[in-house]
Order: C-alpha cells, then structure tokens, then sequence
C-alpha cells in the first residue's frame, strides 16, 4: 500500500530521498525541452542534456531561482543543503550541496502535485 505524501508528512522524509526525485524530475524536463527545441539525435540529446544535469548547473540554476521560493520551499532546500552527504565524484562540496538543494525542491514540488509551481520553477531555473 502507498502512503499518501502531503504537507503534514512530507517533512518526515529524508531531504535526499527528495533530491533523488527531483533529480529524475529535473532530468525528464531538461530532456522534453530539448526534444521539444532541438533536432538532435539521442546520443546528441542525451550528451547535451548531461550539461544541464550535473551539479555545477543545478547550483547556479539554486542560486538563481532561490529568491523566487517561499519559506516552506526554502526550509526543504536549507535542509537538504545542509545534509550530511557523501563527497560528490564530479563536482565541488559546495555546487554539490546546493545541487542537492535544487533537487529538493523540484522532488518536494512534485511529489505534492504542485504542477504549477514546479513549472515555474523550473521555466526560472533553465539558464541557456
């Protein structure tokens, strides 16, 4: 049986089980947009995507968005930013953690069904 997840109990799970949902999130919508902007081939695609997907442009896209987030969203980024993590392979501790931030949100908005709001965050977030 699946829990429902809402504003009571979403805190209650862990901020880096909603990064990594985010981060699935995050990636569909870079790849749609994209396909929806380009012609590329799926290798093409899928190398060009990566450049958006990977911690150094999810900090800048953090630091550009973070003055748009009210303060249940930015209590989830501060949280997972400030979680305890492992040393990222590709990346530095700091656009890691604000990576990681990034992530939150978007897997916090999702997982609420807050459809609009995650559009628009994301819309903001894409720095070309």
């Amino acid at each position: 049986m699946m829990n429902e997840i809402n504003e009571k109990n979403i805190i209650e799970y862990s901020p880096i089980s909603l990064a990594l949902v985010g981060d699935g999130v995050h990636t569909l919508f870079v790849r749609e947009k994209l396909l929806r902007e380009t012609n590329l081939s799926h290798f093409n695609l899928h190398v060009e995507a990566s450049k958006f997907c990977r911690a150094s442009y999810q900090s800048k896209a953090f630091d550009k968005i973070f003055e748009m987030l009210n303060e249940d969203e930015k209590a989830v980024a501060m949280r997972a930013r400030n979680h305890k993590s492992h040393n990222a392979k590709n990346s530095s501790p700091h656009d890691y953690k604000k990576a990681t931030a990034f992530e939150a949100i978007i897997g916090y908005l999702y997982l609420l069904k807050r459809e609009e709001r995650l559009k628009e965050i994301l819309d903001n977030s894409f720095i070309d």
